[in-house]
């Protein structure tokens, strides 16, 4: 099978450790290109892990004629011009979440998707996460009776930088952080008819200046009349805590993990042990299985494993949110514009 030669464009936190994947530990692919525009940072990163070529921007990469992919890990406000820009340059595409800021710009992304008929895989590694996947097995084959009620937690040990944070670069907490929780809810579930947030500053003061939040609770009312709860903070001093619960008719299903090391210390002061750091640690096995499944799909022509559909529904049940939160009622989902009709 011939290699895929794929570019990376962003090679922040998120995007080295892609990079180090592609780079290192995805048979079949080669990394031959990143760009980033910051400057001096495509280069350095390219030179650490023996990249042949750098740019300083995604349109310098796209014009690489020994690009066939690209991985596309910049900051959210920046999705819908690389993206856009990747399609009409003919090359395949995998893009982190959430795809856009509004529904207006992934709409656009979408068509122009389909109209240049690319290659185009959303990343939500939750999707690839080894507990998440055996649980819809267990589901699938009815282990707990009807599943009635869904529960994720979502807590980070800190706050994102606070640029970061500001809504207009990521979307803010409940678009950037609660759009997980949000998509394996519907892989879970189904589609979401409405919506009721609440949330506010509690720990992170400075938040304010931003315009965001650092916690927050998202109920949910399934199409099927189940019901659900999202948590989400910023300020689990602990550790990193990503848990969920599916409750059915004859059973429960639970998620995720506080102890990230095998071992508890027992001493006259109590029983002890450490906890989850950061994404990186709990995830790392799904964000290398995501990666490698865009490549596969790829090279064998199949079709994406995490449409831009699935990306879009995620982003109006996140945005029906904070409506709701702002307006201080419960949203139906469908108050937002329906999505387009494509892969």
């Amino acid at each position: 099978m011939t290699r895929l030669r794929v570019g990376l464009i962003g090679v922040g936190r998120l995007g080295r450790m892609y990079g180090q994947y592609l780079a290192r530990r995805v048979p079949g692919v080669d990394l031959v290109a990143v760009a980033d525009q910051k400057a001096g940072l495509a280069e350095s990163f390219a030179g650490e892990l023996g990249v042949p070529r750098w740019y300083p921007n995604h349109q310098d990469l796209l014009g690489d004629r020994q690009v066939d992919a690209v991985a596309i890990v910049t900051s959210t406000s920046t999705h819908k011009q690389v993206v856009m820009d990747a399609a009409k340059s003919g090359k395949a595409i995998f893009c982190e979440k959430p795809i856009s800021l509004t529904l207006d710009d992934a709409r656009e992304m979408l068509e122009t998707v389909v109209a240049t008929g690319v290659f185009f895989q959303m990343a939500f590694q939750r999707r690839f996460d080894a507990g998440y996947l055996a649980a819809k097995r267990k589901l699938e084959a009815g282990a707990i009776g009807e599943p009635v009620m869904f529960t994720s937690i979502s807590r980070d040990p800190y706050a994102p930088p606070i640029e970061f944070c500001d809504p207009k670069v990521s979307g803010g907490l409940i678009a950037d952080m609660g759009v997980h929780d949000f998509d394996v809810a519907r892989m879970y579930m189904g589609d979401v008819k409405q919506v009721h947030a609440i949330g506010g500053i509690l720990a992170y003061p400075e938040m304010k200046s931003v315009g965001d939040i650092d916690n927050a609770i998202v109920d949910l009312v399934f199409r099927n009349g189940a019901l659900g709860v999202v948590q989400l903070s910023r300020n689990a001093a602990w550790g990193y805590d990503i848990r969920g619960e599916i409750w059915g008719t004859r059973g429960s299903i639970q998620i995720g993990y506080y102890r990230q090391t095998p071992i508890l210390m027992l001493t006259p002061e109590g029983i002890t042990h450490d906890a989850v750091p950061y994404f990186m640690e709990r995830f790392e096995n799904a964000y290398l299985a995501q990666i490698q499944n865009f490549v596969e799909h790829v090279q064998k022509g199949l079709q994406p494993s995490i449409t831009g559909a699935d990306a879009m529904a995620a982003l109006r049940i996140a945005l029906a949110a904070n409506l709701s939160m702002l307006e201080g009622r419960a949203v139906d989902v469908q108050e937002l514009a329906a999505e387009p009709h494509q892969s």
